[in-house]
């Protein structure tokens, strides 16, 4: 056995049967000879000190969405205090950034735009999962604003499908993760098109549209919000020095 699959069977253990030594692999390791995602035989991961269960198979969070979702916690914090705020997860998948809103800003209210309904499930089931209460989250199942008609929100996020059509993935993510999550037409850009151009009558003013992107496209994304009414940009490199995040100010 590798030095990787020793490890993979080591958080396993730990992760799945809590460090059971007794716990019966034999369908978990046939799971990753296949070559399913670690976290999704797994069943959860860890995010933002969450648990963000899996069992729908949505996107499978990964540390960069962690990286720049806790940057916008400690600016939703320095920007709202104790100021209530309603806030827009777009795209939202398993929940994780909008839950960890909830999590770690306890005047945040956060509403989830999901697709898929039973990605839209699962958000809900990781709310229990995390002991948060429904009061201050609200979600709903449809294609981008559409379940959001006349509503506006200080902030809007999202981790939209990117990745541009003739992209070749590994085969864990092209096999196992959602397509529809992942690529976005031949540039990567159809969905974050459409976030860039329907979000202004979405966002409050002043207010902020934050959108993750391909390496490949962050500078696209630029001059697509600012072409549909962002006054102003800010593009950021996530934790690895790659161009990750664009932040939209709407003024």
């Amino acid at each position: 056995m590798d030095s990787h699959r020793s490890l993979e069977i080591g958080q396993l253990l730990r992760d799945k049967y809590g460090g059971d030594p007794k716990a019966d692999l034999t369908q978990d390791i046939a799971r990753l000879d296949a070559g399913e995602p670690l976290a999704y035989v797994i069943g959860w991961i860890p995010f933002l000190g969450l648990t963000i269960r899996l069992d729908s198979h949505p996107l499978i969070p990964r540390p960069e969405t962690e990286w720049w979702t806790e940057e916008l916690i400690a600016h939703l914090k320095d920007l709202f205090g104790d100021t209530p705020f309603r806030l827009l997860d777009m795209c939202a998948g398993s929940g994780a950034i909008g839950l960890s809103v909830l999590k770690h800003l306890p005047h945040s209210h956060v509403s989830f735009g999901e697709l898929v309904p039973e990605h839209a499930a699962l958000i809900g089931a990781n709310l229990k999962e995390n002991h948060i209460g429904p009061a201050r989250a609200d979600i709903r199942s449809g294609d981008l604003f559409a379940p959001f008609a006349g509503e506006r929100f200080s902030i809007i996020v999202s981790n939209p499908p990117y990745v541009p059509s003739e992209r070749t993935l590994e085969k864990s993510v092209t096999f196992y993760e959602p397509a529809s999550a992942l690529y976005a037409g031949t540039e990567g850009l159809e969905i974050i098109e459409r976030i860039a151009r329907e979000a202004p009558s979405y966002i409050q003013t002043p207010g902020e549209l934050w959108v993750e992107a391909d390496i490949s496209n962050v500078a696209q994304t630029g001059i697509l919000l600012k072409e549909h009414g962002a006054t102003r940009l800010d593009l950021r490199n996530d934790q690895y020095g790659r161009p990750r995040l664009v932040v939209g100010y709407y003024e």
